[in-house]
């Protein structure tokens, strides 16, 4: 019996990190219901990466695909990237990135890793931001890992419609709209 729900929790861990690959092991622990010490048992067994060496390994994956700009480019760390369609970056505000007096990021970090991630989209050789719509949610502060995650809506001639929404662990901070224009 016990076996059987072995087999289980590990399929169920197994869906949990491809479906969030950035979930710690005591998330995945507290999802699962079981301690983290079995957790870590179940991914040794299984062959599943640490959350930084999986994390290390999409960002790898992703920046051979680039075609737009060059890898060091974009702001963030790029983790995820189908070309053309959809693309995934994750930064870390620091101390560096806001301001003295209110602790509250400055917005051309925000935006900087919104337009990087929408121009590695671009399956392109070349591309630049022809407009861009965007909108701050909340204000965003030190220590706070922001996800940005940019969709591809539509492609009309060499424009390139692309949404990018940024979230903290907590909620949206940040939204874009961007119109992408091919250089070809």
């Amino acid at each position: 019996m016990a076996r059987i729900q072995k087999k289980q929790r590990q399929q169920q861990l197994v869906e949990k990190i491809k479906s969030s690959p950035f979930l710690t092991d005591e998330e995945l622990a507290r999802l699962l219901d079981v301690s983290i010490q079995t957790i870590r048992l179940d991914r040794l067994e299984l062959g599943i990466p640490e959350l930084r060496e999986r994390t290390k390994q999409m960002a790898e994956d992703a920046q051979t695909k680039v075609k737009s700009i060059s890898k060091g480019e974009v702001v963030g760390e790029l983790i995820d990237l189908e070309l053309g369609k959809s693309g995934i970056s994750i930064m870390n505000i620091t101390p560096e990135m806001v301001f003295e007096r209110t602790q509250v990021a400055r917005g051309h970090y925000v935006f900087s890793q919104a337009n990087s991630l929408a121009l590695a989209v671009i399956d392109a050789p070349a591309a630049v931001t022809g407009v861009a719509n965007i909108k701050y949610k909340t204000p965003i502060r030190v220590g706070e890992k922001l996800v940005a995650k940019a969709e591809v809506v539509k492609q009309r001639g060499n424009k390139y419609f692309v949404w990018v929404k940024t979230r903290n662990d907590v909620q949206e901070v940040f939204r874009a709209k961007f119109i992408m224009v091919s250089l070809d």
